[in-house]
């Protein structure tokens, strides 16, 4: 199994875990900015919607600066985030990922599943362990 495949399987562990914690760099202040944030995982490759599109503070942030951390259990990665081209099969991916895991507890989100940002997070193999 390469490194790879072994990231996809620890991330595939926390499919299930309600959220994540997202940090990004301010771009004013140049601080640590993190936020607490529905997730969907697929494979090394972390989905989030902004319903405030490129509004979200946290979006602003990453399109200055797209290097970010995210806490995932007690594990903290490193990642590359990116806004999603719209009408690509990945904004179709990510809209279905996210929706499909939150709907099941909110049933009032099919607004937010056609109007929300999809933004990809590429995860890097060099975790921290436990915060």
């Amino acid at each position: 199994m390469d490194d790879l495949d072994e990231l996809a399987v620890r991330l595939a562990l926390h499919a299930d875990d309600d959220y994540c914690y997202l940090t990004t760099q301010g771009r004013v202040s140049g601080r640590p900015h993190a936020i607490e944030i529905w997730f969907a995982v697929d494979g090394t490759m972390l989905f989030m919607l902004a319903g405030a599109r490129e509004r979200s503070d946290w979006v602003r942030n990453l399109m200055a600066d797209p290097a970010v951390t995210v806490r995932i259990g007690d594990t903290v990665y490193t990642a590359t985030a990116r806004a999603v081209d719209a009408g690509t099969p990945e904004d179709a991916r990510a809209r279905a990922l996210v929706f499909d895991k939150y709907s099941r507890t909110n049933d009032d989100l099919a607004r937010w599943r056609v109007e929300a940002l999809p933004v990809a997070f590429a995860v890097h193999d060099d975790r921290t362990s436990s915060t």
